[in-house]
């Protein structure tokens, strides 16, 4: 019942709002500025857009997902 990534259907750029521990999405902001940016129209603190562009690979992308899943199955327990 919990959400940990969110993807508009009606963006013409391919791009997902996953969640994220903060000290980690201000890094990430910082490493890759223009296709990884604080959450839209989400909780920027705990929430990046990240944008698939080229910059990041597919095992980036992955463990975006991956960690954020994580931090969600964790609150259930």
């Amino acid at each position: 019942g919990k959400m940990y990534l969110l993807v508009s259907l009606e963006s013409h750029l391919l791009q997902f709002n996953a969640k994220c521990d903060p000290d980690k999405a201000i890094e990430l902001r910082e490493e890759y500025p223009l296709c990884i940016l604080p959450g839209y129209h989400m909780n920027k603190k705990y929430w990046n857009t990240v944008v698939i562009d080229g910059t990041l690979t597919r095992k980036q992308i992955q463990q975006l997902i991956d960690d954020s899943y994580e931090l969600i199955s964790k609150k259930k327990k």
